[in-house]
């Protein structure tokens, strides 16, 4: 059961989508603005060479376990207050981290960071599927532009990153948040349906902690594996902690009568699918977006500026590609071909970029190579969202937006994770060798590749047609809100 209110006017829908795709622009911008910011952190806060990479994973392990909480809240208590509610948690969490002055509160911070974006995300997917979910034409357009948020904000997170970090001081890559969070907050009443809320109040608060401590574990055990050796006790006794506490939430999720999440809802057609595609998506790309910048750095020579410019061709190719190609490969051939294709390209672009050189250029080993990858993220991330949304109850589009952000966030964690020791055991850790660089950082490509290639494979496999609708003909109907 659920009550529900009626949406913006008409010409606010797309100044809505403006705030929204902000969000997801932040979201991503927050996981790469810290890069260039991170060698004066080390130096003013004290951080030791082995725990300086948790100024990134705190915020990362705190988005992935989080998530699925903040998609459950969102449909409880409305996605309109929860979207505020974390645009309110990231301003403060983003204050403790400019102003931290030592180790623990930097990553308190960037923790709380990421706490916010666990509550923003995916209530901006359920605000948008509630803006324009009844139009099935528009639809598609405004998750392509949602969709290119994300590269969007990667890379200028680089560019601000830099200009921030030489002409402000570091802290200010944490308060440029600020003021976009109180513009946000000051236009979400006016531009936001006010949301569907489900008549219950109550939270599976066993269920909650017992899947964030479980995500985070398993990020945890993953990200450390490369650092302290994934044949050690540590890295097995917090994988089975993980395993552990993952399972104990399947069996109180399957006891509960309102659990956090309703295990039917994979029974959803296509969600399971879709979310799979989306965890092999996020496991092929960022270690693709990851390693080629330090080949661009560690091998080529290149700075943090033309590192960053390098990557724009890229870049604007996503966002053109999804904004103007994806829609209409999908109206044109449906969502599980464009899946399927987009894959296809992703893992070719990839195998490309496995072939660099150590005396290597940016015009024939990079350019090419990352446009062929660009294309194929750009039709394969926007049907593969939009089928994992639409596929859910309209009362748990919350729920199955934390779903498919955990899928994306925990498959982008964990491929970085494993591909950073793929990479290691091909001798990426002898920095100086551009050699033995470019061996290790190849094998890291092969390897996403494989990932990407095993997404192209599940999604033939599993993605099935929508119902009464023909592949190639009116595939909109595939985002249509059940």
């Amino acid at each position: 059961m659920s009550t529900t209110t009626t949406s913006p006017a008409a010409d606010r829908r797309w100044l809505g989508l403006a705030v929204i795709a902000a969000a997801q622009f932040m979201v991503i911008m927050d996981t790469s603005i810290i890069g260039v910011a991170l060698p004066p952190m080390q130096a003013d806060l004290g951080f030791t060479q082995e725990n300086l990479s948790w100024v990134f994973n705190a915020y990362v392990v705190a988005l992935g376990g989080l998530l699925l909480l903040g998609g459950k809240l969102s449909d409880v208590l409305g996605a309109r207050p929860m979207f505020s509610a974390g645009w309110l948690v990231l301003l403060v969490g983003s204050l403790v981290a400019g102003l931290a002055g030592n180790v623990t509160i930097e990553l308190v911070g960037r923790a709380v960071q990421g706490a916010g974006a666990a509550l923003i995300a995916p209530s901006a997917l359920t605000l948008l599927f509630m803006i324009f979910g009844a139009n099935p034409k528009e639809l598609p357009k405004a998750l392509a532009l949602y969709g290119a948020a994300a590269p969007a904000g990667g890379t200028a997170g680089v560019f601000l990153g830099g200009v921030i970090t030489e002409y402000l001081s570091w802290p200010w890559v944490f308060y440029i948040n600020i003021p976009i969070a109180i513009v946000v907050l000051t236009l979400v009443p006016r531009v936001m349906p006010a949301g569907t809320s489900s008549t219950s109040r109550r939270v599976d608060v066993l269920g909650a902690a017992t899947v964030t401590a479980g995500l985070g574990a398993a990020v945890y055990g993953v990200v450390q594996a490369p650092e302290v050796g994934w044949d050690t006790r540590q890295t097995w006794g917090t994988l089975a902690i993980a395993a552990v506490l993952l399972t104990g939430f399947v069996v109180v999720q399957a006891k509960r009568s309102e659990p956090l999440l309703r295990l039917g809802i994979f029974r959803a057609p296509n969600l399971a699918a879709a979310n799979l595609a989306q965890l092999l998506l996020g496991a092929a790309w960022i270690p693709m977006w990851f390693f080629l910048n330090l080949y661009l750095q560690q091998v080529l020579g290149y700075t943090a500026f033309p590192s960053g410019a390098a990557l724009l061709p890229m870049t604007l190719l996503i966002m053109i590609g999804m904004i103007v190609l994806a829609p209409r490969v999908l109206a044109s051939i449906g969502p599980k071909a464009s899946t399927v294709a987009g894959m296809t390209l992703l893992t070719a672009g990839l195998a490309w970029l496995a072939f660099i050189d150590p005396d290597g250029s940016y015009t024939v080993d990079v350019l090419p190579a990352s446009l062929v990858a660009a294309l194929g993220m750009s039709l394969a991330f926007i049907p593969t969202l939009g089928t994992a949304i639409s596929a859910a109850r309209p009362e748990e589009g919350g729920l199955a937006s934390g779903i498919v952000n955990t899928s994306y966030q925990i498959g982008s964690a964990l491929g970085l994770a494993i591909m950073t020791a793929v990479a290691a055991a091909n001798r990426a850790d002898q920095l100086g060798d551009k050699g033995a660089l470019t061996d290790g950082f190849s094998a890291a490509f092969i390897g996403a590749a494989i990932v990407a290639g095993a997404g192209a494979l599940a999604a033939a496999a599993l993605l099935r047609r929508p119902t009464g609708t023909p592949e190639g003909v009116d595939s909109d109907a595939a985002y249509q809100v059940p």
